[in-house]
This record gives structure tokens, C-alpha cells and sequence, in this order.
């Protein structure tokens, strides 16, 4: 497996380029890169993600899929943070009255792969989640790895 992380490239739809850059910009945190009438391309914690306009669109059509007793959007895409990144974007949405589609929530707690996550929409309807482990190099570890001891050898109390 390769060790550097190349950023990852997304392209969405969006009905309404300002009110999408409002979204990204200001709520968010993201610049913008390059851009034009049609379409903007905004810097996503490191990766690129750019919002098309289409003539006379709805929002996505999201199925759902059951995880921990919620309904889980798909598709969807985001991008995972550390801890306190999150909490405090967390607390950011919170405060802007931003309607979660499921509010944030620890998954695991306790576990290996404990996680935070939240689920919002963009004004296009696009689905969107971010998450954070609590112990970030347990991204990729599998559900009860490990017998109760965390990837980096500490044990879970």
C-alpha cells in the first residue's frame, strides 16, 4: 500500500453557484480555486471538490441505508477530521442552525474505531458527512480487532 495520501477529486451537481459558495466558504471553511460562471472548485480540507450548476435541477436523490437505528443518505461523501476539528465544526453547524439528517453522534464508544460523525445537507441537497476517530490510526480497522486492544497496542479500558 502506498504511504503518501494523494487528494481526491469529487464533482457534484448544484442548482445555485453563490448560495453553494456561501455554504463552502463561509459555513465550512473552504477556499475556492479556480472557478468560472458554471462552476467552482473549492479546496475541501485538502481535496478538490467542485460544484456544478445544471439547468433547472432538484436536489439528489438519496437512498437510505439502516446504520445504528438511523437512516444513513446514499450516496453522500465528506471527509474525516481529527477530534477536535470535528467537535468544533460540529458546535459551528449547531450554532448556524444547520438541520442535520442525523445529528452528530459517538459510534463505538469505547471501542476499537470509536468515531464521531454527523450528516447535513448542502443547499443543493447533496448529502454530506463528516467523522472522526477518536484514535485516528484505527481509520481502517476492522469491527472487534484485535480482542479489545486498540491497532496502536493500547488497551481499551
Amino acid at each position: 500500500m502506498q504511504a503518501t495520501l494523494y487528494p481526491f477529486h469529487l464533482a457534484f451537481p448544484v442548482t445555485d453557484l453563490a448560495a453553494t459558495r456561501r455554504f463552502y466558504v463561509e459555513l465550512l471553511g473552504c477556499r475556492v480555486g479556480r472557478e468560472s460562471d458554471d462552476w467552482i472548485d473549492f479546496d475541501f480540507w485538502g481535496h478538490q471538490i467542485t460544484a456544478h450548476r445544471i439547468a433547472g435541477g432538484s436536489a439528489p436523490v438519496a437512498g437510505h441505508n439502516p446504520v445504528d437505528g438511523k437512516s444513513i443518505p446514499v450516496p453522500h461523501f465528506g471527509v474525516v477530521l481529527d477530534w477536535q476539528t470535528f467537535h468544533a465544526l460540529a458546535e459551528r453547524l449547531t450554532q448556524a442552525g444547520v438541520t442535520f439528517v442525523v445529528p452528530p453522534y459517538i459510534r463505538f464508544a469505547g471501542q476499537v474505531g470509536e468515531q464521531a460523525t454527523m450528516f447535513f445537507c448542502d443547499p443543493a441537497g447533496n448529502h454530506l458527512e463528516f467523522k472522526a476517530f477518536r484514535h485516528a490510526a484505527e481509520l481502517f480497522a476492522p469491527q472487534g480487532a484485535a480482542g479489545g486492544q486498540r491497532t496502536g497496542g493500547e488497551t481499551i479500558q
